[in-house]
């Protein structure tokens, strides 16, 4: 990267005048004014006139950036690989998920084994001629013959269910509606499948309308929609949250519940060969979060931190479910054990250290047998982040993915029975570890949680050094000095990303704009916060509801070890999360305005007074709190981003980002916050407040490549620009 020289004219900024109005509540006894609330309906003409408006400011800015056309190929051809999800068996056939590279979706496919070409089963890019239909749900019956999979559109939640005859290739006249937040389950003849069912949305209510208790119906092959039987309905509970899945031996339908998004859950397990469906509570609270593995017999093996701060895995007898009869077949140890897959009769445990994989495999009686060979600083994830472990109890081949900071992912087999492991496929992008380097270290942070620094993952070039700034953009990997024109000690341009929420685990991972930063002479550094799901359950808890400034504070104690450790300085920090991490990168940015050269929030909750109010919002005060209680509004108005945007002050160079269709995270959190910000900041146009409204996309999931690609090359290239260096 080269450093820029020169101003930037005033008058490459427009300033979009954006209506206030005189709206505010009373909360708690405190007047709290909300003026942008008319942005929240995305669909009044006046809301959609504003998302025009600002995308074409936005648009004029990025285009004035040389480095964006060079960065938008380079992105592209980095994306431009074969990748796979990892193969699963049904009935002797075989079927995975393929993008040849530049797919808008990946496509299934069906093999007589493995490592076959196979045919095309179900091609989504063919769904939509844009490719915003996507597949993000499917079940196979039990004997492979069916298919029932779920389409979205413009990356909507909301999914409706199609089923197609695996030899002929295609669908029946099935068709399930409004459904939402979970998969379908075949029984285990495929004369039906359960799926989650909310109540449907009204006219144009579909993106903002909130989402309550969904059901779990019984939809018989060959019947009208209209016919299927609830088998769960917890109605009287609305904010507790089903999901239901077949067991592999095809007798039990085991259902989980969570209140919202506590990972605490209650697990149910209907008998499917008793007439009338009869239910035993395997876990009756919410007080341990806990998962099924897999049943032999009415023996099921669970993976709980009920008495384990890091998780142990029990057996426990379905006759008999209090814990005083579990037993105990892997105990807790230092590491956190992620999760669990039976594979030909044994279990293979996926356990994190320092947010790292770890694979061992144990006999169903806890007897050691073996470990897997996984890179130090990797993932077990599917290379297309799906699933990590793929395998069944009757068969002895186990399928795993790695992917890494370095690597797209690869795919392997290990036999269990003969404990042979085997590279299936190899990944076709791959930054070469002796021209870059991926490494992890540990921050004392202030305001983090006490004797536990903060763990900091960083990837970069060889030649980047501490104490020099990144070579120009033309430049190779692996040569020159590691100085471009007018660097300094700490000058290197740092991309800071983060979640920290929710028990979700920050691990290494690949992701190609990461890749381009790195190569261009940036360095990559990833935060594993408090509230996320590395350590277990007091990590979590140490950065939720009363604690969450903790999270902030951790984050924003990565920044100042960024600059005070030689790497960089706050102008050249850029800080970028999505989601719960939207929030994160909000939160630091209007506390710590100084800490940062530029700011990307995705998607991002940032009305932490309203977001109970849209479809799943409600869900998250579980993690969050609620602005109804009047403690926890405290909490919240505290550091809600909307509610502490200040005015006057130099805030760092921001791009809001969001999609229109986001039916998760509604797009007026992006819309109000940016707003609210441009109004606030002082007029700089070397530090812009600018915002990016994807059309015909949502939350994330299914997003096309073509519109991924796009949206990626332009954060890059604001955050080059932003830093001063493109």
């Amino acid at each position: 990267m080269a450093v820029r020289s020169g101003a930037v004219a005033a008058s490459e900024i427009e300033i979009v005048p954006t209506r206030r109005s005189d709206q505010a509540d009373e909360l708690h006894g405190e007047l709290v004014g909300d003026p942008y609330r008319w942005l929240e309906d995305s669909n009044d003409p006046e809301t959609r006139s504003f998302i025009e408006a600002q995308n074409k400011v936005t648009e004029s800015w990025l285009a004035a950036i040389p480095a964006r056309e060079e960065i938008r190929s380079r992105l592209g051809e980095i994306w431009d690989h074969p990748r796979a999800g990892l193969p699963f068996e049904r009935g002797g056939r075989w079927f995975q998920f393929r993008n040849s590279g530049l797919q808008n979706q990946s496509v299934l496919y069906v093999m007589d084994r493995p490592e076959d070409e196979g045919h095309v089963l179900l091609d989504p890019n063919l769904l939509s001629e844009d490719g915003t239909v996507s597949v993000p749900a499917l079940d196979v019956s039990d004997d492979g013959s069916l298919l029932a999979y779920a389409t979205s559109g413009a990356g909507s939640d909301w999914m409706t269910w199609h089923v197609r005859e695996v030899v002929r290739g295609e669908d029946r006249d099935d068709l399930v509606k409004w459904s939402k937040f979970g998969s379908a389950s075949f029984l285990r003849d495929g004369s039906g499948f359960f799926y989650p069912l909310m109540e449907p949305a009204g006219e144009g209510e579909e993106y903002l309308a909130r989402n309550e208790a969904p059901r779990i119906f019984l939809h018989r092959l060959g019947t009208p929609q209209a016919d299927d039987v609830a088998v769960v309905d917890r109605s009287e509970h609305p904010e507790w949250l089903p999901g239901a899945t077949v067991s592999e031996d095809g007798r039990y339908l085991v259902v989980s519940i969570s209140v919202g998004t506590n990972p605490q859950q209650r697990i149910e397990v209907l008998d499917l060969d008793a007439p009338g469906y009869p239910l035993v509570e395997l876990i009756p609270g919410f007080d341990a979060r806990a998962f099924v593995v897999t049943n032999v017999g009415s023996t099921f093996y669970l993976v709980t931190d009920h008495g384990a701060e890091r998780r142990r895995l029990v057996a426990v007898e379905l006759e008999r479910p209090s814990p005083e009869h579990w037993r105990e077949v892997v105990p807790e140890r230092g590491e956190l054990l992620l999760g669990a897959m039976c594979s030909g009769g044994m279990l293979v445990c996926h356990h994190l250290q320092d947010a790292r994989s770890r694979l061992s495999v144990v006999t169903l009686s806890g007897e050691a047998v073996r470990e897997l060979p996984v890179p130090k600083i990797a993932t077990v994830e599917g290379p297309d982040g799906g699933s990590g472990l793929v395998g069944r109890s009757r068969s002895s081949l186990l399928h795993f993915g790695v992917r890494s900071f370095l690597d797209a992912g690869s795919i392997w087999s290990h036999h269990m029975a003969s404990g042979e492991t085997r590279l299936v496929s190899a990944s076709s992008v791959s930054l070469d570890p002796e021209r870059f380097v991926s490494e992890q270290v540990f921050v004392e942070v202030e305001g983090g949680i006490p004797g536990r620094p903060v763990p900091l993952f960083l990837t970069r070039r060889r030649d980047v050094a501490a104490g020099a700034g990144g070579p120009g953009p033309g430049s190779a990997a692996g040569a020159g000095s590691g100085a471009g024109p007018g660097a300094a000690r700490g000058d290197v341009p740092v991309l800071l990303y983060g979640y920290g929420g929710f028990d979700v685990p920050m691990t290494p991972r690949f992701r190609s704009d990461w890749a381009v930063f790195a190569e261009r002479g940036g360095m990559v550094a990833v935060a594993v916060l408090p509230g996320g799901g590395e350590y277990g359950r007091s990590w979590h808890e140490a950065g939720r509801l009363a604690h969450k400034q903790r999270v902030f504070d951790s984050f924003a104690g990565c920044a100042r070890w960024l600059a005070s450790s030689g790497w960089s300085r706050p102008a050249r920090i850029a800080i970028n999360g999505g989601s719960n991490g939207g929030l994160l990168v909000g939160a630091c940015l209007v506390q710590h305005p100084e800490l940062y050269g530029a700011a990307v929030p995705e998607v991002g909750v940032l009305d932490m007074l309203r977001f109970h109010r849209f479809t799943i919002g409600w869900a998250w005060t579980s993690d969050f709190g609620s602005p109804e209680d009047p403690e926890q509004y405290r909490w919240l108005r505290a550091y809600s981003p909307l509610h502490n945007v200040r005015p006057g002050l130099e805030y760092p160079a921001t791009l809001v980002m969001t999609g229109d269709h986001d039916d998760r995270v509604v797009p007026g959190h992006s819309l109000k916050f940016a707003a609210a910000l441009q109004a606030a900041a002082l007029p700089d146009p070397a530090r812009p407040i600018l915002i990016r409204v994807e059309t015909s996309a949502g939350h994330g999931a299914g997003k096309p490549v073509s519109k991924s690609i796009a949206e990626r090359s332009d954060m890059l290239a604001f955050v080059e620009r932003a830093l001063g260096v493109a």
